[in-house]
């Protein structure tokens, strides 16, 4: 996972450098508590130098917009007249998250008048923020104590949502035959994903693949099939089946390496044993995600790239989707013919044949599991009217089972959404939920934060 970037950029008044000098001491050491502090919440900090007047504003933007930072923080040493500033955060295209702070806690009566000045930064970020709305300039605004809150968290977490939108709108998405003929809830044509959202689709040219497929050497496929005997239980693979899939799947794997994808999608009907996708890549889509590459089925470009996202930022993702209602568990039955993260199994996951009787491909190998036990978030992004999406979250548990589990030979686990599954399932259909989703194992930090992406995005957002 790549880490994210901000630029922290420190506001200030240049009128105190002339009247009182001695404060930049405290101001500069102040500037590197919060640099540090953000750095231990996993993000990379490129620091401005304390910018005061317009010239230094542009110049620090300018050196935020060569570092391809994904967010400027914003904070406020003191006053800083709006007028300074706001011209040139209003024009970077580089999205502006407000860290409204202090440096001391309490204010009170028995406070020291010296703490005046190096506390009063707030009514420079409410001169801002009015500018930056006057300019039609959008931004997120975290408050709080910089220690004795957790705004430093939330602020991380805005970055972490401003990640996944920049992720998305960047995505790379492969796509093997066409969509799936008669799937509707899914289909968006490429060139609107393209100019909605960004997404890139790139499709699997059959003939320019040809050289990807034969400079697959032996070696290279005897130390993937070495690979799935460390990671798996096999059970009754011949190693004909084994080599053959192994070669399939290190072909989608080059492609993309070469094509430079965050997701890929197969519609399993596209395979046939006289092409150079000779079998379904189930394998490759199952360890693709462990190594944080989105994925969906079918020809689904828009979830492909949904999912490839999220699980840039939270690891923790799959593809999944919701097959059958335990009316009596109040859970849902997720499946899916044989792609899911292997990271998320809860036992060590089982390597098998599979019968393929869709086409005359030869037969797959699987790595059969179920979905670990734990807090979840189902998230789904469903096209709308007039080229408008809608971003539905619900959260839930994917529970544990008993003793008794006749799903194995299949990917599986139980969604246990947190309200009724009758509810649950008639407002997810009001919402316009399609039937392929992600799962996020996660808390309601990732929730928030999942949340504001769909904001961010401009989107509809359903929370069930």
């Amino acid at each position: 996972m790549k880490i994210p970037k901000i630029g922290l950029l420190p506001l200030y008044l240049e009128l105190y450098d002339i009247s009182n000098p001695e404060m930049r001491e405290r101001i500069n050491a102040f500037t590197n508590t919060i640099a540090a502090e953000l750095e231990k919440r996993d993000l990379t900090v490129i620091t401005a130098p304390v910018c005061r007047i317009k010239t230094e504003f542009k110049k620090a933007v300018e050196i935020f917009e060569e570092e391809a930072v994904d967010a400027i923080v914003t904070i406020h040493l003191a006053y800083s007249p709006s007028l300074e500033s706001a011209d040139v955060l209003a024009v970077t295209r580089i999205p502006i998250v407000v860290l409204n702070t202090t440096h001391v806690y309490e204010f009170g009566p028995e406070q020291d008048p010296v703490e005046i000045m190096y506390n009063h930064g707030i009514h420079g970020v409410q001169d801002m923020c009015n500018l930056l709305i006057r300019n039609k300039k959008r931004f997120m605004i975290e408050v709080g104590h910089w220690e004795k809150s957790d705004v430093l968290d939330r602020v991380a977490g805005c970055i972490r949502s401003v990640k996944l939108a920049k992720n998305i709108k960047n995505a790379r998405v492969g796509i093997v035959g066409e969509v799936f003929k008669g799937m509707g809830d899914f289909a968006v044509p490429a060139d609107v994903l393209k100019s909605t959202i960004g997404i890139e689709t790139i499709n699997f040219d059959l003939n320019k693949t040809k050289e990807l497929a034969n400079n697959i050497t032996d070696e290279e496929i005897f130390f993937e099939m070495e690979e799935n005997r460390s990671l798996f239980e096999i059970r009754e693979l011949t190693t004909e089946v084994h080599k053959r899939s192994s070669h399939t799947n290190l072909l989608i794997r080059n492609w993309i390496k070469k094509e430079k994808l965050t997701a890929f999608t197969v519609n399993f009907l596209a395979t046939s044993r006289n092409s150079v996708i000779s079998t379904m890549p189930f394998l490759e889509a199952s360890k693709a995600m462990s190594r944080g590459i989105g994925y969906a089925g079918e020809g689904d470009i828009l979830t492909a790239a949904l999912v490839g996202a999220l699980i840039s930022v939270y690891p923790d993702t799959s593809f999944t989707e919701m097959f059958c209602p335990d009316w009596k568990g109040n859970s849902i039955f997720l499946s899916h013919m044989g792609e899911m993260n292997i990271n998320l199994t809860a036992e060590k996951p089982v390597l098998v044949e599979k019968e393929f009787p869709y086409t005359d491909a030869f037969n797959p190998i699987v790595a059969y599991g179920r979905f670990k036990k734990g807090e979840v978030i189902l998230v789904n992004l469903a096209p709308k009217a007039d080229n408008r999406y809608c971003l539905i979250l619900s959260k839930g548990e994917m529970l544990d089972v008993g003793t008794i589990d006749n799903m194995k030979n299949s990917i599986h686990g139980w969604f246990k959404p947190a309200l009724p599954l009758d509810k649950f399932l008639a407002e997810y259909s009001l919402a316009g939920g399609t039937h392929h989703s992600a799962i996020v194992y996660g808390n309601n930090t990732i929730r928030n934060e999942i949340l504001k992406f769909g904001e961010l995005m401009g989107w509809d957002v359903v929370e069930i």
